[in-house]
């Protein structure tokens, strides 16, 4: 089994820094180095996964909304840029397939999003992950809850190769992956939290990193969006308004705007 993951691990690598490369080629003699042309917008959770549950709500309904939101902006303002969706409807999608939509795709750029939880009910704002293991401890509950969607698919043990999402010992290979792509990660969480505080007027937690599994096997830049906290009776009214959902989805439009920007102008 040590041997497979080992396997797996390299072979994942390998495939990480080919599209590396690939994705700087050139398009023509006056073409900048890079070009963000297509985007994966993943709505997390789904079907038989809820998410977190509010007093009167679910994740799964929220992210979906504001998913579709996001990318009716881009679709609409940034034309030349391709939007991919992982689910468009209340529909179980598993873990490990909404990464790989992203690959099979040959995706510039992966956003999942997301309304956190935590047994405070005051607990508020905003934050937003990249793939890596600083502070892990710290975040570790929020790394459980969000990789736990694995427990509920069939053949999971198999088909994750023994990844337990509750055992600390298990993501210890994940320090290996997404470093090729960490600064320009850190660049498009950091537009999307200074929005969501600047333009939104919402709390922000901060950029942080986590061990997620969604974030691990992209072979592109990547963030996961924490909207909220859905278990904060407040933040759980403006989630679900129509308001809230139009405020957050500009948002992270805008930012995904000033980092296309940003990168195309290199």
């Amino acid at each position: 089994m040590k041997r497979l993951q080992v396997k797996n691990i390299l072979a994942i690598t390998l495939f990480t820094f080919s599209f590396l490369f690939m994705g700087f080629q050139p398009t023509g003699s006056r073409a900048p180095e890079f070009k963000l042309r297509t985007v994966v917008i993943d709505a997390g959770h789904g079907g038989r996964d809820p998410g977190a549950l509010g007093s009167f709500s679910k994740e799964k309904d929220i992210t979906l909304k504001v998913a579709l939101q996001v990318g009716k902006y881009i679709e609409e303002y940034l034309p030349d840029v391709k939007v991919i969706y992982t689910r468009q409807s209340d529909v179980a999608v598993d873990l490990k397939e909404r990464p790989n939509i992203a690959n099979r795709n040959r995706a510039d750029l992966f956003i999942s999003i997301h309304c956190n939880a935590a047994s405070n009910r005051s607990a508020y704002g905003t934050e937003t992950f990249v793939m890596g293991t600083k502070n892990f401890e710290a975040n570790f509950d929020i790394v459980k809850r969000e990789n736990s969607v694995i427990l509920l698919e069939e053949n999971y043990e198999e088909n994750y190769e023994g990844f337990d999402p509750t055992s600390p010992e298990s993501y210890i290979m994940f320090n290996i992956m997404q470093k090729a792509f960490l600064s320009n990660s850190l660049s498009l969480a950091s537009k999307i939290e200074n929005d969501f505080t600047n333009r939104v007027n919402r709390h922000s937690r901060g950029v942080k990193q986590a061990p997620l599994y969604v974030l691990w096997t992209t072979s592109m830049p990547s963030v996961l969006v924490e909207l909220g906290f859905i278990s904060n009776p407040n933040e759980e009214r403006y989630l679900n308004s129509k308001d809230g959902q139009t405020y957050l989805a500009s948002a992270i439009y805008r930012s995904v705007k000033a980092y296309k920007e940003e990168i195309e102008s290199l």
